[in-house]
């Protein structure tokens, strides 16, 4: 059990709208939690002394593997890769996606199963739909449920 040892955000950055980088950086800031995007390309939530940027090679995977390596049990990742949530958690992480959504142990093989079968559609030559544009609604979604993750860590004393 880490009850011991403050938690550590990873986010996967290629994606992470820039819609949630304020509310992300106001939450690092004010609970100094320490925090690592991880991305191949240049991106920036912001500077503090909490948050650390690692720039991986191009290529397929290389920043899930980065951060597959990197988390510990009951750190947070944030991201909307289906695969690697699943990765990181089978190590005991927490994932919250771009949209609010938790992915956890009891959900993330019926969501990796969609994922799956929507990508053999799209690969067979069916055109599928996309997901919705992200809005404000996905914002506020992703903004109450960080804020209740990182409220029941306070709690729990274990962030």
């Amino acid at each position: 059990m880490r009850s011991q040892k403050k938690i550590t955000i990873y986010i996967d950055g290629d994606a992470f709208p820039n819609r949630l980088k304020k509310i992300l950086f106001s939450a690092i800031n004010r609970l100094e939690l320490d925090t690592v995007i991880i991305s191949n390309k240049i991106i920036s939530i912001g500077q503090s002394n909490y948050t650390r940027y690692i720039l991986v090679d191009e290529g397929a995977d290389k920043a899930d593997d980065r951060i597959v390596d990197m988390v510990d049990e009951g750190d947070l990742v944030i991201t909307s890769d289906i695969p690697l949530a699943d990765r990181v958690i089978t190590k005991k992480a927490v994932v919250i996606d771009h949209r609010g959504g938790v992915l956890n142990d009891h959900n993330i093989k019926e969501h990796l199963a969609t994922r799956n079968l929507m990508q053999a559609l799209r690969d067979s030559g069916e055109r599928t739909k996309g997901p919705d544009p992200f809005g404000q609604k996905d914002v506020q979604l992703f903004a109450n449920e960080l804020n209740s993750f990182l409220m029941k860590r306070i709690r729990n004393h274990h962030l």
